[in-house]
């Protein structure tokens, strides 16, 4: 682990000289069925991608196994939405047993090697012990988010043709109680590949259960031995697919491989969060995300950490919940998102009394550029003054953290993510892909080497993955995020470049939501923009089009609704406005550029205007704007 600056600097150098030689000493710390003497080979063209390819492992191995002295440790604590509900605490030699009791359950069920397995789960222990046992039986695992909709599920389901989905009856989520089975069911009726849904009870609701393809779990763990040997995986063996919305079109599942993915999410686990034996962490992520799944599950567990899986929301029963868990358990390293530290700065500091939050070593910050205001609020208010906060840049493409402090090695810059971690050779490029050498000016962030967990492809659609990250700067990997690089080398995230919102963290497409929208039978025509939103950060700002003004409906709560049953709560609009038309070029392309400053409240600059197919649509769609806004 590195120790100091002198110690950064030396590991950066050597990561960067020989990155070969870096990352195969780094692959000592791991078991092997074959250790691999090919470490790296690679192009950005294709792109091709393989590190360790003639290597074998399997990455529960390097959890359990290789963590055998520490069987007695605890590897999670399960804290329920309820406060009052009992949590649950597991030794790493208990969650290997779950793990091999689910893994064995799989294997009944016929799930084998290569199959893909759907797991639409809330934040219960069986989330993490699902995606474990695909991975110890080699089944390749896809999260989603149990937020989204059926439409946005089934979609998932066919694109990677799922023989298996993994659900819960229910979950508890704040004060209300949602029936995921049901959406499960809704999703299934447009999808023919999954043979079994595999139904974990948590809420105790009523459910349909299907004959002959549901299953209860509990039913079946009685069945089972609680020991599975791993399966044998070669590195480049897929280990899950995670599907993330891009600038068009559906979403892309992200593919990452066994064990460049397992050796990077370690190394950034324990140098990021600094972590020592016997510390509590704690990430308030969900796994329907990267974060869950490389720093819940996966980073932590194979350094033998004790990790927090929290099912509840931060605000219920009130907002002092996050600060009450941290005391309960004494957590010492805590990650969350600028969203939620907005959200529970707005509720003030009342909520803050009782808690002395003394635990706390590092606190970290996840999902987008935090600004200087919520980046203040929490060193004061959480930190004390007194904890580094890890900034952190990185996507769902990338794995595991790129850019970030590391605590009391790397100096905090309130809006800085600061320095590339070792292996991570960041530059940043103009609109013509020539390199900015200069600094404090505003660029295009690529990455001109790979790094063990970079994305692999996207699922079935290699094309894509090749146009989306390697074709707009030839031989470089484009984040889609600007940057800039202060005098200290420190590199500050301006956000997104391409149509792509960052909402809560999470990244939505345009597309995806023009497309939920167009689907409203009230709707002709819309385009999507971010707006600035002092919670979420950004919001999404819908300019619509419809067939018939003179109608007396409520369009905003209709489109919102539309939005919902085809992606979910989280793609919901923030504010609608009707239009009578679209600002667009003469060969039909929107130009968002404008709507994106008539949605930040900015009326003039919006450049020469005139070459537009219909310039007079500007002010007007500005008038309405003014008159939704007085």
């Amino acid at each position: 682990m590195i120790k100091s600056i002198d110690d950064y600097n030396n590991h950066y150098k050597s990561s960067v000289e020989n990155p070969k030689k870096y990352w195969k000493e780094y692959a000592n710390n791991f078991i092997w069925k074959k250790y691999p003497n090919k470490v790296l080979a690679w192009n950005f063209n294709e792109p091709d991608v393989k590190w360790f390819e003639d290597g074998k492992l399997n990455i529960t191995e390097n959890i359990f196994e290789r963590n055998e002295n520490n069987k007695d440790d605890i590897a999670i604590i399960w804290e329920p939405n309820e406060p009052d509900e009992k949590n649950k605490i597991f030794t790493y030699d208990q969650l290997f047993k779950e793990v091999c009791s689910f893994s064995n359950v799989l294997k009944k069920m016929g799930v084998k090697k290569g199959d893909r397995v759907i797991i639409y789960l809330p934040m219960i222990p069986e989330a993490a012990i699902s995606m474990l046992a695909c991975a110890r039986i080699g089944a390749v695992h896809s999260v989603v988010f149990a937020g989204f909709s059926a439409k946005s599920l089934s979609d998932r389901i066919n694109d990677c043709s799922a023989k298996v989905v993994i659900t819960s009856d229910g979950n508890f989520r704040g004060s209300k109680v949602v029936d995921v089975k049901g959406v499960v069911d809704d999703a299934l009726k447009s999808s023919q590949c999954v043979e079994n849904v595999l139904t974990i009870k948590r809420t105790g609701s009523d459910v349909s259960m299907e004959r002959g393809r549901d299953v209860w779990y509990h039913n079946q763990k009685n069945l089972v031995d609680d020991y599975c040997p791993p399966e044998e995986m070669h590195s480049e063996d897929l280990l899950f697919i995670l599907y993330t919305s891009g600038s068009t079109g559906k979403p892309k599942g992200v593919v990452h491989t066994c064990a460049g993915y397992m050796l990077y999410t370690q190394f950034t686990f324990e140098n990021v969060f600094q972590y020592s034996k016997g510390d509590t962490y704690w990430c308030t992520a969900d796994v329907g995300w990267i974060t869950g799944h490389s720093y819940i599950v996966y980073g932590p567990l194979l350094k033998g950490a004790k990790t927090i899986m929290f099912e509840g929301v931060p605000t219920y029963p009130d907002a002092s919940r996050f600060w009450k868990i941290v005391d309960k358990y004494n957590v010492n390293q805590f990650y969350t998102a600028p969203t939620a530290i907005r959200a529970l700065q707005s509720f003030g500091k009342q909520y803050l009394e009782g808690s002395s939050l003394k635990s706390l070593k590092v606190i970290g910050s996840v999902g987008e550029p935090i600004n200087e205001e919520a980046w203040n609020w929490y060193n004061d208010n959480i930190g004390k003054n007194n904890c580094p906060i890890v900034d952190t840049w990185w996507q769902t493409e990338t794995g595991g953290i790129m850019i970030s402090p590391l605590p009391n090695i790397i100096d905090c810059k309130p809006t800085y993510a600061t320095l590339p971690l070792p292996g991570i050779q960041p530059i940043l490029l103009d609109n013509e892909g020539n390199e900015i050498l200069e600094n404090n000016i505003e660029g295009n962030l690529c990455i001109k080497y790979p790094w063990p967990s970079i994305l692999r492809t996207t699922y079935g659609d290699h094309k894509r993955c090749k146009e989306t990250y390697f074709s707009t700067f030839k031989g470089y990997y484009f984040t889609g995020d600007g940057a800039k690089r202060d005098d200290n080398g420190f590199y500050r995230i301006l956000g997104r470049v391409d149509d792509v919102i960052n909402v809560s963290g999470h990244r939505i497409g345009t597309a995806e939501v023009e497309d939920a929208i167009n689907q409203n039978i009230e709707v002709i025509e819309s385009a999507v923009v971010g707006f600035p939103h002092e919670i979420k950060g950004q919001g999404i700002f819908g300019f619509v089009i419809i067939k018939d003004s003179s109608e007396k409906i409520d369009y905003f709560n209709s489109i919102r609704e539309t939005v919902n049953k085809h992606i979910g709560p989280i793609a919901k609009p923030d504010q609608i406005l009707i239009v009578p038309g679209l600002p667009k070029t003469r060969s039909g392309k929107i130009m968002r550029r404008i709507l994106r400053k008539i949605a930040s409240d900015e009326f003039d600059n919006f450049g020469d205007i005139s070459t537009l197919l219909n310039p007079e649509v500007v002010e007007e769609i500005i008038t309405n704007y003014k008159t939704l806004n007085n």
